[in-house]
């Protein structure tokens, strides 16, 4: 056997570079959506014996919407691309492309088994540069067929080196090669047809026998005149082994399916659902029409489902034509291969077993698949093609006339053959280019409007995606996905009843229930969220959340695992507030998929509208356990911590929130709550960095701005709390709290009461039964010495709250100061109007310590930091959320329970008797009003709260504070692309 030499190799590599390097640039479409972006397999947190659990698009094996591709080597290929290169598809690309190099330079070594080094070297190169490989290359799923014809064409090389010079059998080989076909097998199922290619090498090339030797020999031995000759047992012996061990590979191939096949649809492959003989004549037109392509690779398609190939439904359909010419050459081919024993027919028996083989399994003869043609499983395939080409090139060069010709034809074959597959490389760009493409060669095929409209929904261009969706439902009008992505896309046009109209056509497309009447049917899992978009289409009126449970529980009744309907009722039932109902909803999803970290999370949050934090911060630590990073379940997890009251959880909060900004680096909510934390702690420098962070990443955050301004009071530097407080009123003038501080700043530290007498009134303007406001104004005037409005407005505000205690001491104090100061003949109101004296001295100020207190309100989120939600049925492939487009989150003001009232003790305030000098009374109630204005300024929480987090845990009392609270992330697959997995051979 020649070897191959590095002026062969470089060549080889450098075509296929030149061929193929504008595929670095091409994103992930169609399928390498589901399989790379979608598939949690890919990600370092999930444990890599999943891969050997799910299948190639990271499903449970186990579960019946699983495809049962199981192809865990090639996943972990996958899995080590992201390793490096997380997801930039530029490495998934290369790989790709380095695969294809290495097949290449393989396959040119089995060709020299039975081409001389000439055709041998052309059969490569036309192999490295034919059109039909662009998906197997291009297409990152493709990647599946690469390894497993790396693996597949090591098998066979090792094969060859089972016979010992002497003719004897070499087990070495033959236990390498048992293991390469397990490993081409677990790259994709069909590497398990190098069994077949090796049986067939061993029984016509080896060993030399021809079809008339074996008859021959076998009729000798039934007449009993003859035993075996040695070499037929050898060649039996052989063949046992190989076929005992594929046996055993199929076996445990079943049992990894659980002995279940996939669930495909009419749509995916129509023939597959037709009676005879139409399924029959349909499937044996397919055999000519993948001839067709590798013949004539000009109009390619990335999808040939639904209607792209009519049905041959009669035996006088003029495609039957086809199949006859191609079944007669087929047989021409075998019985020359097969009658002789020259050269010739050993290199045309194996280019046919390269052909047949290791199409069987796509061929849809003897089991159906969820597809009718597909590119990329003719890779394989074409190498025997490409034998056969250069067999007939090899055949015609030695015919003196014919030489130049012959390369003239090579050299126009190969230089057409390479510009399309760089020009179709280019189609697999994005997935608008790619399905535009595709809609050039088939107008017939419903799946391909329907994701070009797909294309442009993830443009947000909904108008015309709109078209496009609508076009699928002309071509095939029984197409149900087709009809729910009008009705989504009317949805976000805002065209409610358009939408429910489309969905009702979608319902009605189902198979109904008839009552009374026991039926038995198979619904793809995708057809069922008709229900599920079309229950969170109407339950956005508060009418028909009834009518919207009914959906979800028909969708139940339908398939009692349908894991989404439970997650979609949870939701629902949270909304309609019954808890114990949306608990259940959610432990039964949990029954079917206890591995989804999404539902732990919302179980959790089910567990905090029940009020129970402790059960909602283990089901938080479920999800976390399953995905460390889940972006929710870090925050409120942490939230809960944070305000349990309890120090010895701040710690893991703080870490979580740590996490948490790592994973969404622009929300200011992370950043706020970690201020929060460093003041629980003290930590007033870190406090101090973190809020500015948050203010720096959302301007005019409320609640930022406001515990900012409170750490610098509290701090003692007050007067830097004042532009603080002067941006927050400036972005939010409405805000109380804050012009209550500021007032309080100003009248105690800057002795502006002319200014802290401006904030009173405006809160006074907003809210004239602000009693808080109200009395600081009354203190105002106390501090003017305007005794008798001060008296005036201290009974309004206990007018207004007649059973504040201090509001009727203080009014008794102002009175009896009035007393004393008429009994001494004293003015009641300073000559000066509005402010003291500049000669007066001012009375010292006791400051009481006070435990500043947050302001409690919710600064809400993006939809898209939110994540995936049931009510939103937008693609967001990119949330999740998406989540899962975003979840439904009510941006409401929430707060924890009261604050502490820890207060440091000042000198003994007691009232003098008339008699008393009055200039120490004066100050002593000045002193009293100071210190009560101090403590006052911060207390106005409004307990305004939708849902109560912690509440009071173990009767120790929480500080209000700011926190925001994400409710559930609902994942449900309304909002993804239907039609678009083409369910990958």
């Amino acid at each position: 056997m020649a070897v191959v030499s590095w002026k062969e190799i470089l060549l080889l590599t450098g075509l296929v570079v030149g061929c193929y390097w504008n595929s670095l640039s091409c994103g992930f479409v169609f399928d390498d959506v589901s399989a790379i972006l979608d598939n949690k397999d890919l990600r370092p947190s999930t444990p890599v014996r999943n891969l050997f659990l799910n299948d190639f698009w990271g499903t449970p094996m186990a579960e019946e919407r699983s495809h049962k591709s199981y192809r865990p080597l090639t996943v972990l290929t996958f899995r080590l691309n992201y390793l490096f290169s997380e997801l930039s598809a530029a490495s998934y690309h290369l790989l790709n492309v380095v695969l294809h190099a290495v097949v290449c330079v393989l396959f040119l070594r089995v060709c020299r088994l039975f081409l001389d080094k000439t055709s041998s070297l052309v059969a490569a190169l036309l192999f490295a540069v034919h059109p039909i490989h662009t998906e197997a290359v291009t297409g990152v799923v493709g990647r599946a067929e690469l390894l497993s014809s790396i693996f597949l064409l090591a098998a066979f090389l090792a094969y060859t080196k089972s016979t010992g010079a002497d003719h004897s059998i070499v087990w070495a080989p033959i236990a390498l090669t048992v293991v390469l076909v397990a490993a081409a097998t677990l790259c994709k199922e069909q590497g398990i047809t190098v069994v077949g290619i090796c049986c067939v090498h061993e029984v016509f090339v080896a060993q030399g026998f021809t079809l008339p030797m074996l008859l021959d020999t076998l009729r000798h031995v039934l007449q009993g005149k003859d035993g075996f000759p040695y070499a037929v047992l050898q060649t039996l012996l052989k063949l046992i082994v190989l076929v005992i061990s594929t046996l055993l590979l199929v076996i445990i191939r079943v049992q990894v399916i659980q002995s279940q096949l996939p669930v495909f649809t009419r749509f995916d492959n129509p023939a597959a659902v037709s009676p005879t003989p139409t399924r029959q004549l349909t499937f044996n037109y397919l055999l000519p029409v993948n001839a067709w392509l590798l013949l004539n690779p000009s109009e390619l398609c990335c999808d040939w489902t639904m209607g792209t190939i009519p049905l041959v439904e009669s035996l006088i359909d003029l495609r039957n034509l086809a199949t006859l010419v191609f079944y007669i050459f087929l047989g021409l081919l075998a019985y020359h291969s097969l009658r002789y024993r020259h050269t010739s027919a050993k290199t045309v028996i194996m280019a046919l077993s390269l052909i047949v083989l290791p199409f069987i399994p796509a061929s849809n003869l003897f089991f159906p698949v969820g597809f009718v043609v597909a590119e990329r499983v003719l890779y394989v395939p074409s190498m025997g093609f490409c034998v056969l080409v250069a067999h007939g090139f090899k055949i015609l060069s030695h015919k003196g006339h014919l030489k130049k010709i012959s390369w003239l034809i090579i050299g126009v074959l190969l230089t057409t053959h390479a510009v399309k597959t760089f020009n179709r490389n280019w189609d697999w760009e994005s997935e608008y280019t790619l399905f535009t493409s595709a809609l050039k060669v088939n107008k017939n095929n419903a799946k391909l409007w329907n994701n070009v409209g797909h294309a442009l929904e993830n443009q947000n261009n909904y108008a015309k995606a709109l078209q496009y969706f609508l076009q699928a439902t002309r071509v095939q009008p029984d197409d149900i996905g087709a009809h729910m992505n009008v009705g989504r896309t009317y949805k976000n046009l805002n065209k409610s009843k358009e939408a429910e109209d489309a969905y009702l056509v979608a319902k009605s497309l189902m198979p109904q229930v008839i009552p009374g009447k026991k039926y038995a049917t198979r619904v793809a899992p995708n057809h069922l969220n008709v229900y599920i978009n079309l229950a969170n289409l109407i339950r956005a009126n508060e009418s028909r959340l009834e009518e919207a449970d009914q959906l979800y529980r028909q969708a139940i009744s339908m398939r009692p695992d349908f894991k989404q309907a439970y997650i979609s009722r949870g939701e629902l039932l949270l909304k309609m507030n019954k808890l114990t109902e949306a608990r259940d909803a959610y432990l039964r999803a949990l029954d079917l998929d206890r591995t989804n970290a999404d539902l732990w999370y919302n179980l959790a949050i089910v567990n905090i509208e029940m009020k129970d934090p402790s059960e909602a911060l283990k089901n938080f630590n479920h999800a976390l356990e399953l995905s460390p990073r889940h972006k929710l379940a870090l925050f409120n997890s942490a939230l809960l911590m944070q305000e349990s009251g309890e120090p010895k959880f701040w710690p893991e909060a703080n870490r979580r929130f740590l996490t948490y900004v790592e994973e969404e680096p622009d929300d200011a909510n992370g950043y706020f709550n970690l201020g929060m934390l460093a003041m629980d702690a003290n930590e007033n420098a870190a406090a101090e960095r973190w809020m500015r962070k948050a203010i720096g990443l959302q301007a005019g955050f409320r609640s930022a701005l406001f515990n900012l301004a409170l750490l610098y009071s509290q701090s003692k530097r007050e007067i830097d709390a004042l532009p603080v407080l002067d941006e927050l009123l400036r972005h939010h003038p409405e805000h109380i709290k804050g012009l209550i501080l500021k007032g309080d700043i100003l009248m105690n530290h800057k002795k502006d009461t002319r200014g802290a007498k401006a904030c009173f009134e405006r809160i006074l303007h907003m809210d004239p039964t602000n009693v808080q406001g109200k009395h600081n104004l009354c203190v105002v005037y106390f501090e003017e010495r305007d005794l008798p409005r001060a008296e005036r407005c201290l009974e309004e505000t206990l007018a207004l709250a007649p059973n504040e205690e201090y509001v009727r001491r203080h009014l008794n104090i102002v009175r009896g100061k009035m007393a004393a100061m008429s009994a001494a003949g004293q003015p009641l109101t300073s000559a000066e109007g509005a402010t003291m004296s500049a000669k007066e001295e001012k009375p010292k100020r006791v400051k009481e310590g006070v435990e500043e207190v947050a302001e409690g309100e919710e600064e809400g989120r993006g939809a898209d930091a939110v994540g995936k939600g049931a009510g939103d049925e937008k693609n967001v492939r990119k949330s999740s959320a998406e989540s899962l487009g975003g979840v439904g989150v009510d941006q409401s003001e929430s707060l924890a329970s009261s604050q502490s009232d820890k207060r440091t003790k000042g000198p003994e305030a007691r009232l003098r008797s008339p008699g008393d000098d009055p200039g120490s009374q004066e100050e002593i109630t000045r002193h009293i009003f100071q210190t009560l204005l101090k403590l006052k300024a911060l207390m106005s929480v409004s307990k305004e709260a939708r849902c109560q987090l912690i509440g009071h845990a173990n009767g120790v009392k929480l500080k209000r504070r700011s926190w925001v609270i994400h409710l559930p992330v609902i994942k449900t697959t309304n909002h993804q692309p239907l039609n678009i997995k083409s369910l990958t051979n």
